[in-house]
């Protein structure tokens, strides 16, 4: 999917993303009209299906990260799904009105996962890419992923691989048995702060 969503598609998506959060901090429906909604309905990558994250920061500070890794619904309808549900990250406090001038809305197309060899640690670090793999751990019981940005505070694979492992719940010091592995690429957009004060 990453293939088909150019430049204008994304800054698309990031916009549309941002829209939702402030209609919802606004109490409104998360959904957009006029301009944006009309451009996302002409572009055809956006309504083909596709896999999303959406990732909001406040100064740099995570504040929600919702995804989707395999493609079930149009990207536009995924993309305004994952926005509203990163808003109430469970790992954190919900975003509010006074996150939002601050918040950066970022946007990650995910391609298609391909397998990785993953019967033991050394055999799946050497096969990552640093910097461009997002990475799927599964053991049919436990999954985990990592974007790929995650690669820019992890950017050494054996540091990537152990955080992984520890956010699945794997115990350390011994290579889960079972252990499924895949890796994805994506594109990353963004809508960036600073925002007006919303009236609510």
């Amino acid at each position: 999917m990453t293939g088909a969503v150019s430049l204008t598609d994304g800054g698309l998506l990031a916009r549309l993303a941002a829209a939702a959060v402030g209609a919802r901090l606004g109490g409104r429906a998360p959904t957009v009209g006029g301009a944006v909604t009309q451009a996302v309905l002409s572009r055809p990558g956006l309504l083909a299906k596709g896999a999303s994250f959406v990732t909001l920061e406040r100064c740099g500070a995570l504040r929600g990260c919702v995804g989707s890794l395999e493609a079930s619904r149009p990207l536009y309808r995924d993309v305004l799904r994952n926005a509203v549900r990163a808003m109430t990250d469970p790992r954190m406090p919900p975003v509010c009105a006074d996150d939002w001038p601050d918040l950066d809305v970022k946007v990650s197309v995910l391609g298609a996962p391909q397998p990785l060899p993953s019967r033991t640690r050394d055999e799946l670090l050497a096969a990552l890419r640093p910097g461009v793999d997002g990475l799927i751990l599964t053991d049919g019981q436990r999954r985990a992923t990592f974007l790929p940005a995650v690669w820019a505070k992890l950017p050494e694979p054996d540091r990537y691989v152990a955080a992984l492992l520890r956010k699945g719940g794997w115990p350390a010091g011994r290579w889960p048995v079972g252990l499924v592995a895949r890796r994805y690429g994506s594109l990353e957009f963004r809508d960036p702060a600073p925002r007006a004060v919303l009236v609510v």
